[in-house]
């Protein structure tokens, strides 16, 4: 990377930190505002709060039912049943409810002969001490979502630093690598044996039978290091019953694509060739040599020794002794003294630029690092508490 790219690295750590500190400020204030109104809740009492907003909500509910028709010289009936259920409710709330002077003298209010729309508005300013512990329970609801929300954004951003602080670890193992050695030792004889293999395989392909490629792919289901990729069950029974298998796949293929009296002069079984090898074009065209291939960088050792010798095995199908012989070559690169030394070496060169590369050696990617762990620190225990705080209040 270039100089204004090292500085865009350094602006995305700040980036990350910076939406650290929001979600922690908002944390901390979601639980503070549950943590409010818990408290007050908690001093009248939960059961008074539930109580006072129940009574409350019937009240007003009663109001907007009978306003119209029990007031003035209306539905006498109507009148009559909105006193005795509306008295009636009053008359059994306990005296301890909170706001219970406010229920009384709405009751007073409506105990008379005749009611107007003025005593129902004045009955509900009556009962608005009461509507506090409304608006608590429907605040308490809306802390407990912005709570949710704030540990659920927390979550996400945890998630989001676990990701980059294991990318800059894996960056900072490099450290320790020495960039100047002479990593050629590993690539040249393993870019050989890829070429060599790739060669002698797609040769193999073009001009085998179809039934010694497929052949070839069922026993390589024998060895998991080699990951080729399963031959479908109807391209296993065409090699075995069909005669036209005898042909390599890419003639099959170009046969495929006949029109089914064209087709009738070249192969022998038209209807099977055509269901079982043109629905399979996909995978039969991107058959490659790349399972036997050996990466850049090499993987580990033990991994290198035991992928060796399992494709080695497959390698007599097609491969010429010379293919074998570099592959050979290839596993005892493995027994070198410094051959951990120079696959890390590799993999700094090829997974890192010069600027990722500078920084690691310069101390800054470590700094960045050490960073990223105490925002996740504070962010983990910010969260804590506030999965405490929702366990406590439910």
């Amino acid at each position: 990377m270039s100089g204004p790219e090292s500085t865009a690295d350094d602006a995305d750590v700040d980036a990350l930190l910076a939406e650290v500190d929001a979600r922690i400020e908002d944390l901390q204030a979601a639980r503070e505002r549950r943590e409010k109104v818990e408290s007050r809740i908690e001093d009248v009492g939960e059961e008074s709060v539930v109580a006072a907003a129940d009574a409350y909500r019937k009240s007003i509910r009663l109001f907007e039912n009978y306003e119209d028709s029990a007031t003035g010289t209306g539905d006498f009936q109507a009148y009559v049943e909105f006193q005795d259920r509306f008295l009636g409710l009053v008359e059994d709330l306990p005296e301890s409810i909170p706001a219970h002077g406010g229920f009384e003298a709405a009751a007073e209010r409506m105990d008379r002969r005749r009611l107007s729309e003025d005593h129902f508005d004045a009955a509900r300013e009556d009962l608005e001490p009461a509507a506090e512990y409304v608006d608590l329970l429907d605040r308490r609801e809306e802390t407990k979502e912005t709570l949710s929300e704030a540990r659920r954004d927390a979550k996400l951003c945890l998630r989001n630093l676990d990701e980059e602080i294991e990318s800059r670890a894996e960056t900072l193992a490099f450290a320790d690598a020495d960039l100047g050695a002479p990593v050629e030792k590993l690539r040249d004889p393993i870019e050989a044996y890829n070429d060599a293999v790739s060669a002698e395989f797609q040769s193999f392909y073009e001009s085998a039978s179809a039934t010694a490629v497929i052949e070839f792919l069922e026993r390589a289901e024998s060895f998991p290091l080699v990951a080729f990729r399963s031959p479908p069950r109807d391209l296993r029974e065409f090699v075995r019953e069909s005669p036209d298998a005898d042909e390599p796949i890419p003639t099959l293929l170009e046969y495929a694509d006949y029109s089914g009296s064209k087709l009738d002069h070249y192969a022998e079984d038209p209807a099977t060739l055509q269901t079982s090898v043109a629905v399979h074009r996909t995978y039969l065209e991107r058959l490659s040599a790349e399972p036997l291939t050996v990466s850049l960088p090499p993987p580990s050792a033990g991994t290198l020794r035991r992928f060796a010798g399992e494709a080695i095995s497959l390698l007599g199908r097609f491969a010429s002794e010379e293919t074998v012989a570099r592959l050979r070559e290839v596993r005892d690169l493995t027994r070198r003294d410094d051959y951990a030394d120079l696959r890390l070496a590799a993999r700094a060169h090829e997974e890192l630029d010069a600027d990722e590369r500078e920084r690691v050696q310069s101390g800054v990617a470590a700094a960045e690092l050490e960073r990223l762990r105490d925002a996740r620190e504070h962010l983990s225990a910010a969260l804590e508490d506030a999965n405490e705080t929702g366990r406590q209040q439910g």
